[in-house]
């Protein structure tokens, strides 16, 4: 199957998922995780499957990549970012999926402010307290970090993001993807904000994400192939 081909078959997955968890077709986006992947397969997306949302991991691999694209592409960064890269991702990327620290937060903020523009931002969630992933671990830090990002005033926190445990099952990933969605819940309760985003689900476990609220979901196997 093509790129386009691809993409289609997986955009009427996530309508029909949406639908069973109470929601409009619409209310979830595809997120393309481009990484690794060449500049032609992004361009073959987006002409043929009008896809305009990518995801990289790496900051040099987002630099090769954006300047030889077309500008109407919103690229979000998905992977663990270095605070040395910070101010580059703040100037290409506009979002930032992974923000897991107070330094980065900080990195990001006067990268945006020195671009003078603003970077969208999810705080990444280790829900599963796995020590191979990165991530804000335990809720009290969460809500310190959501905190001191909403008082960043070239960040505008959208957010949460997560990874869940690559062999779980069902209903593991159901409780991981719901305990993030209820920590997403109290933040705006406790601290006033509003959070509409949820960036939970990938090509092997978009089906429960978005069954418990994922808004973006993140797939590159099942659009692109193995890498």
């Amino acid at each position: 199957m093509s790129i386009a081909e691809n993409i289609a078959q997986i955009r009427a997955m996530i309508a029909e998922y949406s639908l069973a968890s109470g929601r409009p077709a619409d209310a979830v986006r595809l997120l393309a995780v481009s990484k690794t992947f060449p500049a032609a397969d992004i361009a073959e997306a987006r002409e043929t499957a009008q896809q305009f949302m990518f995801g990289e991991n790496r900051v040099q691999e987002l630099a090769e990549k954006a300047p030889v694209l077309p500008d109407d592409i919103q690229w979000h960064i998905i992977g663990h970012l270095q605070s040395n890269k910070a101010a580059k991702a703040a100037e290409l990327a506009h979002w930032v999926h992974s923000v897991d620290s107070e330094k980065l937060l900080n990195k990001l903020q006067a990268g945006a402010e020195a671009a003078n523009r603003t970077l969208k931002i999810f705080l990444e969630i280790n829900w599963t307290g796995e020590e191979s992933k990165s991530g804000i671990r335990g809720t009290d830090e969460a809500l310190r970090l959501a905190e001191k990002a909403a008082a960043c005033k070239n960040l505008q926190l959208n957010g949460l993001m997560t990874m869940a445990e690559f062999d779980a099952t069902e209903a593991r990933l159901r409780e991981t993807f719901s305990g993030v969605r209820e920590l997403r819940n109290r933040m705006e309760r406790e601290l006033g904000l509003a959070l509409p985003e949820l960036s939970m689900g990938m090509s092997g476990d978009f089906r429960e994400a978005i069954l418990e609220g994922a808004t973006i979901v993140r797939i590159g196997t099942a659009i692109f192939g193995r890498r």
